[in-house]
């Protein structure tokens, strides 16, 4: 599976290519789709380009993107966006419309009862594992590990020259994983060698402007398609070397 992460956090200072608004949104992950994206992680914005949870946003958000791609669409519940753990409960039991799934970064406060609030709903839980963090570890024991329906397994060392290191040493923290399905991915100048390596890994990966803003060759990339398209390319290669005898 490779999914296609549209925006993330980053906004209008991050170039016209990051999709903002719903309708941008909504055109970006079409075309992703139509390049080779399986799934879509977004993040719903308010107006002015802030993340946010609010059912209304979010309600906006996956119907304007659900009328142009068929695949399964996924939300952040990123602690910055609301960062009150009840409050970010409250939100989520609120909304009108439910994500295929959404990301619940474990070592944020308030990680449990977030997940815990959208399986309740329905709701597939992508348990984002971080580098760096406590997470892995406060994962291994949780209850609710699995229940998952994946592990986002995020690489936050940008060095593209040891970026695949720390991949494999969150990998090794991660162990079994309770044997959920898990998605290696990294960011910014580590993104695509994490990419590479999930491909030799045969574990399922993302791309798009939340993870990277340049392609392989360097050079800036003009849309969410484009990576995709790079990202399928590497990730193909990489899958097809490890093969070699």
């Amino acid at each position: 599976m490779v999914q296609v992460c549209l925006n993330g956090p980053r906004g209008a200072a991050d170039g016209a290519s990051v999709p903002l608004t719903p309708e941008a949104m909504a055109e970006s992950a079409a075309g992703a789709v139509a390049a080779g994206a399986t799934d879509v992680h977004v993040h719903p914005k308010t107006p002015c380009g802030q993340d946010s949870l609010s059912p209304r946003v979010v309600a906006a958000t996956l119907e304007t993107i659900r009328a142009r791609v068929s695949v399964p669409v996924g939300v952040t519940t990123g602690a910055w966006a609301e960062p009150s753990p009840t409050a970010r409960v409250a939100r989520i039991r609120s909304w009108t419309s439910l994500p295929d799934h959404a990301s619940v970064n474990w070592h944020e406060p308030g990680a449990e009862e977030v997940a815990a609030a959208l399986i309740d709903l329905g709701v597939g839980v992508e348990a984002g594992i971080w580098s760096g963090t406590d997470g892995a570890a406060r994962f291994a024991r949780s209850p609710l590990g699995p229940q998952v329906l994946r592990v986002l397994a995020e690489v936050t060392d940008t060095s593209p020259d040891t970026a695949e290191d720390s991949a494999r040493g969150l990998l090794a923290e991660l162990g079994s994983a309770f044997g959920r399905p898990v998605l290696l991915h990294g960011e910014d100048d580590g993104a695509w060698p994490v990419l590479r390596l999930a491909g030799r890994l045969g574990l399922a990966t993302r791309v798009g402007l939340e993870d990277m803003l340049l392609l392989p060759t360097g050079e800036r990339a003009a849309s969410n398609a484009q990576l995709v398209t790079a990202g399928l390319i590497q990730y193909g290669t990489a899958g097809r070397d490890a093969s070699r005898p």
